[in-house]
């Protein structure tokens, strides 16, 4: 397969992204990774369709440009920090780079930030439908530990759905448009079947293997109910991990963040549930925190 290292990403992998996202994603890279038809459960097919790219004034791995990773915005003592697209554990950049953001550049960014005389507050400019597992509640506990230092404020410019409002949950505070959104508070993993369309191509695939699990998973083969049940309690782990995380962060009850079953909620619904605190333009929320720093 071309680009296997991609389809490990994707496949069998425990991802905290909305289930349209994902959609998007395969659909972008079919050709890619030698997929050449898609399947939604409900029968639909999914279309190639091209990759988006946002490597306008974005920094490229392996640049050696000393960067803070983050912005000093004007003459405020205010840092901002990009939480955009898809997010995935290492991508070895400070910033955003072709429509993905690192929880290392994150990290790394946020660290440089707190510890910046020159920064008095630190604004999460988040706008993400969510990504990897792998790495993201470290992060999440990394900036939770950093609250009560120096203001961090978590500012949509339009949403924070799974991974991404793991991230905003660890704000002291996060703030919303009115069409952006918060939640999808769940875990998915995707598992493609593709033994009958191997056996109607006349291909016979066989494993030999040191390990009765060594090819659990594997796209060849149709999923095993012990395999199923096995990644099911590993999902359901990560779920309550999530869960607990935002309860925490939020100062809500489990029980109510375990209610919203993974959905999606937009605007004033989404700070009635508890997830978010305030509903208004990315603008006017700076301002306010600028009111809170007394400029």
């Amino acid at each position: 397969m071309r680009f296997a290292h991609l389809g490990q990403r994707l496949f069998n992998t425990p991802l905290a992204i909305r289930q349209d996202k994902a959609e998007v994603i395969m659909a972008a890279l079919a050709e890619r990774l030698g997929v050449s038809q898609i399947m939604r459960l409900d029968g639909a097919n999914l279309r190639p369709m091209a990759w988006d790219d946002y490597d306008d004034d974005l920094t490229r791995p392996g640049e050696t440009i000393r960067d803070a990773g983050y912005d000093m915005v004007g003459d405020t003592p205010v840092a901002c920090i990009k939480v955009h697209g898809t997010l995935v554990q290492k991508l070895g950049s400070l910033r955003p780079y072709s429509g993905m953001t690192g929880y290392d550049g994150i990290r790394q960014s946020i660290l440089s930030a707190h510890a910046d005389p020159k920064v008095e507050a630190i604004v999460l400019d988040v706008d993400s439908p969510g990504g990897e597992v792998a790495g993201c509640f470290d992060l999440v506990d990394t900036i939770y530990d950093l609250r009560g230092d120096k203001p961090i404020w978590a500012i949509l410019t339009e949403s924070a759905y799974s991974a991404g409002y793991a991230i905003a949950s660890a704000a002291d505070r996060i703030i919303l448009p009115r069409t952006g959104g918060v939640g999808s508070i769940g875990v998915i993993v995707m598992h493609v079947d593709l033994s009958k369309a191997l056996t109607a191509s006349g291909v016979a695939v066989t494993f030999i293997t040191y390990g009765s699990h060594k090819a659990d998973f594997r796209p060849e083969l149709p999923l095993s109910e012990e395999a199923l049940n096995s990644v099911q309690t590993e999902i359901n782990t990560m779920g309550e991990l999530f869960v607990g995380t935002v309860a925490r962060n939020r100062n809500i009850a489990p029980e109510s963040v375990r209610d919203t079953q993974a959905a999606c909620f937009m605007g004033a619904v989404g700070v009635s549930r508890g997830l978010a605190d305030a509903v208004m333009a990315p603008d006017a929320a700076f301002l306010e925190l600028l009111d809170l720093l007394g400029r």
